[in-house]
């Protein structure tokens, strides 16, 4: 028996044997990622004088390098690697290193915080290994996985576990929650690894740990290849951003209150809460109170499942919906567009003294509603950026947030809050709107 060939178990009573001809086929195209960025800080305020910088050079400034450690995969030989975003969030150099020890440079390609994926393409002109992508809608609860990844900096190592749970929405990682969960042990530093399955294929993206101690409790999450792929068509297409199906619809989960009261048999599928006019869901013919339950024959069992069947599709064409009106079944039939873009972001960034000084600003239109995430949002100038260290910062001021009023005086575009904030008031009264709720507050002037 030691001296038979191992080969890619081909049933499951073959598993016994070993997992090494699944490890040895996936792990060349597994990569550890090592990304940096050096930040230079003033030691002493007189230092941010250029004056006192003229004259004493940089010997009052001090760098200090940000790092980050993840894994990622290969999933094209010229080079592309798919890691998690928040591995190379805010980095400006990213390494990877080979499972033969070789290094290379990489660079960023496409970022997509929506799906916390991100593509990187690797600095050399050879042909690299290549990791075969699988179909996460084929796995199921109790099937054999393994993660690959580099978790602690240890290197890569191998762990091997089952499916324990499909279609997480409730893990609070990325706007597409809808997540494998398994108990192949993942630690830090796996974040952007494997998680493949028998035949050596990759089926997700390891991305986050459930864990009280920082280390492996058993419930691992991995974004789903069938999710993945669309970053990486789009990455290969030379996008800088993937662009999705919109809906033009707010949802809600069906709770068990809601399920009774419209004749459902249980509490499952969207509730369609409300529509944009002219969006592609209205003109589909939903209507309010529809309750989704399908796309494309696929079941949806919350919202987050309306979200990542749509999140997994690519622009163009036509998806079928699974309704239910009136205690009857009706399928209809949704246009596959990208939000408008209207009116255009005019993106600012506030340049004078105010409460929003150093922020960027942008329009409010569907893509930019899509783009951040933002709940009821249809007046008003949103907050697209709010760098450390300015002003806006300092007062409070997040990502996200929506300026409606200032000083009494609606916002309805970037150059209104752009002029208002150029005044010079004893105070500041503003209205902003933050993760749906309506803030008043007072700054002084």
């Amino acid at each position: 028996m030691a001296d038979a060939q191992k080969v890619v178990p081909q049933s499951p009573g073959e598993v016994h044997l070993s997992f090494a001809p699944v490890v040895k086929k996936a792990q060349p195209a597994v990569v550890n990622v090592y990304a940096s960025r050096v930040e230079t800080r003033a030691s002493n305020p007189m230092f941010d004088d250029p004056i006192f910088r003229r004259f004493f050079g940089g010997q009052g400034e001090n760098a200090r390098t940000a790092q980050s450690l993840g894994s990622g995969v290969i999933v094209d030989s010229s080079g592309l690697v798919v890691t998690n975003h928040h591995v190379i969030e805010g980095m400006t150099e990213v390494k990877v290193a080979l499972s033969d020890h070789r290094e290379f440079e990489a660079e960023i390609v496409l970022r997509d915080p929506r799906t916390d994926l991100a593509v990187l393409r690797i600095k050399g002109d050879e042909t690299f290994p290549v990791l075969e992508l699988g179909d996460s809608d084929a796995i199921e609860v109790g099937d054999f996985v393994i993660a690959i990844g580099n978790p602690f900096g240890v290197g890569q190592t191998v762990t091997q576990g089952i499916i324990s749970a499909l279609a997480r929405t409730q893990a609070g990682i990325s706007d597409y929650g809808f997540f494998i969960q398994t108990d192949a042990a993942i630690n830090p530093g796996n974040s952007g690894g494997a998680l493949v399955d028998l035949n050596g294929r990759l089926v997700g993206i390891n991305s986050a740990i459930y864990s009280r101690s920082g280390g492996s409790m058993g419930i691992g999450f991995a974004i789903p290849v069938n999710m993945v792929k669309g970053v990486v068509a789009a990455a290969k297409g030379g996008g800088k951003a993937v662009k999705r199906p919109w809906l033009g619809a707010s949802l809600q989960n069906v709770s068990k209150d809601i399920a009774d009261s419209i004749g459902l048999d249980r509490p499952v599928g969207a509730l369609v809460a409300s529509l944009d006019e002219g969006g592609p869901a209205a003109e589909a013919g939903l209507k309010r109170g529809d309750v989704i339950t399908a796309i494309d024959g696929q079941e949806v069992e919350d919202s987050g499942g309306v979200g990542f069947r749509l999140g997994e599709r690519p622009v163009g064409g036509v998806a079928s919906l699974g309704v239910q009106r009136d205690g009857k079944t009706i399928v209809l039939p949704l246009k596959l567009i990208a939000a408008p873009e209207t009116p255009p972001r005019d993106a600012i960034t506030i340049k004078t003294l105010s409460p929003f000084q150093g922020a960027v600003v942008i329009n409010i239109s569907p893509a930019v509603v899509e783009e951040l995430s933002i709940a009821n949002a249809h007046e008003g100038v949103v907050v697209a950026e709010v760098p450390e260290g300015t002003t806006a910062a300092n007062v409070g001021v997040q990502k996200g947030d929506i300026v409606l009023a200032v000083n009494g005086q609606k916002i309805a575009t970037t150059r209104d809050l752009e002029k208002a904030s150029a005044a010079r008031p004893n105070y500041w009264k503003l209205t902003i709107q933050r993760g749906g709720q309506v803030i008043q507050t007072v700054i002084g002037g």
